[in-house]
């Protein structure tokens, strides 16, 4: 049985400069991997990778066995993808940019209010992105995790701009996604503590 996201001697290099090489990964659903490593070492750039947003140098990115180029669509449908910046629209409110995410994804059936209460954001629905602070930006970006489908979470550095409170109810809706057959692939400079969950961890600077 194949696993359900694989790469295959998967190298990168970014301004002729080789970051990893021959990398072989194999995750399945309730699997959580903490991509480790100093600033440069390719990080955000394996992220990118696995969403499809950027192209390895050399190897492959597999989806239930399938190289990701070849399922398209059907993959890309399967993933949320949290970059290190919020993605989010300053000049739209929460609620339109909750109903613009839902546009681009898979939609779940969920009241928006009630995603925002989710995150911490109820009262903050009709606000502008523009006068939210930084960790309610980040709260809003998160949110898009509960308000469309996908069995694949990648998420660059999202404990950004949290306190502790929030980085908690974060890692709680992360170990339900995990316990619901979810699979997570994330960067942190934080310390990841889910002892229920199998935590796999891959330094790119060793």
């Amino acid at each position: 049985m194949s696993a359900l996201l694989q790469t295959r001697d998967l190298s990168c290099a970014r301004d002729d400069r080789l970051l990893f090489e021959g990398l072989n990964l194999a995750l399945n659903s309730g699997q959580i991997l903490l991509v480790e490593g100093q600033n440069g070492s390719g990080k955000t750039s394996l992220l990118r990778i696995l969403t499809g947003l950027s192209l390895p140098e050399d190897g492959e990115v597999l989806w239930q066995g399938q190289p990701i180029s070849e399922v398209g669509p059907d993959y890309y449908e399967q993933v949320n993808y949290v970059g290190h910046h919020d993605g989010i629209k300053r000049d739209l409110t929460c609620l339109e940019n909750l109903r613009l995410v839902q546009a681009m994804g898979k939609p779940l059936p969920i009241d928006l209010d009630d995603a925002l209460d989710k995150v911490n954001l109820y009262r903050f629905g009709e606000n502008f992105v523009s006068t939210l602070s930084a960790g309610q930006k980040r709260r809003l970006a998160m949110a898009r995790l509960v308000v469309t489908e996908a069995q694949l979470w990648i998420m660059d550095e999202p404990f950004t701009s949290l306190d502790k409170a929030s980085m908690a109810m974060f890692q709680q809706m992360f170990e339900e996604h995990l316990h619901n057959g979810g699979l997570i692939v994330m960067t942190s400079h934080h310390d990841i503590e889910m002892p229920n969950c199998d935590v796999i961890r891959l330094n790119l600077s060793e």
